[in-house]
């Protein structure tokens, strides 16, 4: 049975359609003004209002347009004494079910009463079904079977409707803009506006406006009032992404915000209020730079309400299978490749990989071997030749960052083997790795082996002859070594060699070996392309 609120300024005829719903088994609230009325709606959960159309100070339409202005969605049943056309067509407009005459049958109430509870039930479907499609397509846009995922989405899904500010955790390219985002999709807010707001890209003059706006005249340039992120995010949700890299003295007045809800524009004296969810991200371990004094220790206890913790993809290699089948799924269809899947063998190869620039460093690794191959089918080598980054992922010790490790866990690289330059100067420079110094080696190297013939000297350090005369010249040693009278200093040819060293190389020996430094690289946070996610 319902719950319905009769609404009446006269005591009998309040009674008297009190008396029906309570024969008809409902569950009857009475109030004898709209004072009362707007009471009872913000104590009690109210199925059907049925209201006189003469009440004092304002109409029953007049009511019923300000229960909808203030969130309330039950709907009404106008009844009057002095029944007109006007009376019932400005109910009707104003939303009101149905507009019924006095004295009120039980029959007609009982009728009204059906239609206006089956509109009830309606709205409730419907609000389950959205509910149910923005907490699955939230949901589809994060991939991954993983214990860990899965309890991040347990997590969500039990704080996504409260008001709760959440402080997401995690390294560059792990996606915490999407959980962000997840968060706002399966909260009551869905409708609202989710504004993100990068602390890290914005100048530091410019934060302040862009957090809170500014009016006019406020500074140079500010010709005209403007709102920041908190008035955009007005009744939505509010993404500070990168927080820790905040100024203190902007820490101090975003504390301010979360606690009493107000703030004023720069340059302006009125306090505005603002219902907004707070939302942090941050790749930074945040409780120590608190405990350090580089950010403030309240404000992060006032973001630190729920945490979640992303963890890096190497510690959920279950989850590589499935965002890689994915990725391959979505660049096919994309760039018009003719690419089904990756190999087995492969998918176990990239599970071992240590992946530093995680999911965003996975997707663009299938990216580029989905443009390069030249088959249906992925493997390993058009990865390795694709991405000269993978490598093999070394023991790291449980929970400890691969991106972030101290200086102290992290293995240094061992000398690369020179075996046409292998001199005790070398291997001195080596230890030390001056790369001045290692570079006037190597050509000294170079030069003893070759006879001081800076022609064969290039080839074997795999440079062009004119860069190694340059080099010579710089340090003032061209008078130790000679050209081999070949000419070729002065064809075409040489300039394609100073694009293309490697077309000079024309001695049997192959150039040195350096280190790849792009396997020592990592990726800034920007926002990541997961699969049905329409972001960049």
């Amino acid at each position: 049975m319902a719950t319905v609120l009769c609404i009446d300024d006269d005591p009998l005829a309040l009674s008297a359609v009190a008396n029906h719903l309570l024969a008809l088994g409902h569950t009857a609230l009475r109030a004898e003004g709209p004072a009362k009325a707007l009471g009872v709606l913000a104590n009690r959960d109210v199925d059907v209002v049925v209201t006189d159309f003469q009440l004092p100070g304002m109409t029953g339409a007049d009511l019923l347009t300000l229960v909808r202005d203030q969130g309330h969605q039950c709907p009404f049943i106008v009844v009057t004494a002095f029944a007109s056309i006007e009376h019932s067509v400005s109910s009707m407009r104003a939303g009101a079910v149905t507009y019924l005459a006095k004295p009120v049958a039980r029959a007609q109430l009982e009728a009204a009463l059906g239609q206006a509870l089956e509109l009830v039930t309606m709205r409730k479907q419907v609000d389950t079904l959205r509910a149910e499609v923005t907490s699955a397509h939230a949901s589809r846009r994060i991939l991954g079977n993983s214990p860990q995922l899965r309890e991040i989405m347990r997590t969500i899904a039990a704080v996504a409707s409260t008001r709760a500010t959440v402080l997401i955790e995690g390294e560059s390219g792990t996606g915490k803009e999407l959980f962000a985002r997840a968060l706002h999709d399966m909260s009551d807010r869905a409708r609202r506006p989710f504004i993100r707001l990068n602390c890290a890209a914005l100048p530091e003059g410019l934060i302040e406006s862009a957090l809170f706006g500014h009016e006019r005249g406020a500074f140079t340039g500010a010709v005209r009032r403007s709102e920041g992120a908190f008035e955009r995010a007005d009744g939505g949700t509010l993404l500070l992404d990168e927080v820790s890299e905040m100024r203190l003295d902007l820490q101090a007045k975003l504390l301010r915000v979360l606690q009493e809800r107000e703030f004023e524009r720069v340059g302006g004296s009125s306090v505005l209020n603002v219902d907004v969810r707070v939302l942090a991200t941050t790749n930074r371990n945040l409780a120590a730079d608190a405990g350090a004094g580089t950010f403030r220790s309240d404000l992060y206890y006032r973001l630190n309400v729920v945490n979640l913790r992303v963890p890096p993809l190497r510690q959920r290699p279950d989850d590589i299978v499935v965002l890689a089948n994915s990725f391959v799924q979505r660049f096919a269809e994309e760039s018009g490749r003719k690419v089904d899947r990756i190999d087995a063998a492969c998918l176990e190869r990239l599970c071992e990989l240590p992946w530093p620039g995680n999911v965003r460093e996975l997707e663009h690794a299938v990216y580029r071997a989905v443009l390069l191959s030249e088959g249906p089918v992925l493997t390993w080598n058009v990865f390795e030749g694709s991405g000269r980054g993978l490598r093999v992922a070394e023991t790291e010790p449980e929970g400890q960052s691969v991106v972030s490790a101290p200086s102290s866990l992290v293995t240094p690289l061992a000398p690369v083997p020179c075996t046409r330059c292998e001199t005790p100067e070398v291997s001195a420079v080596l230890r030390g790795f001056d790369l001045g110094d290692a570079e006037q080696v190597l050509i000294d190297g170079a030069l003893q082996k070759a006879h001081s013939n800076r022609t064969r000297a290039a080839s074997m350090l795999g440079i062009n002859v004119r860069t190694l005369r340059r080099k010579l010249a710089e340090r003032g040693r061209a008078r130790l070594a000679v050209d081999e009278p070949s000419g070729e200093e002065d064809t075409a040819h040489d300039v394609v060699d100073d694009i293309f060293p490697s077309s000079a190389m024309t001695s049997a020996v192959a150039p040195v070996p350096m280190p790849d430094v792009r396997d020592h690289a990592t990726c800034d946070d920007l926002p990541v392309a997961w699969p049905v996610s329409n972001q960049p």
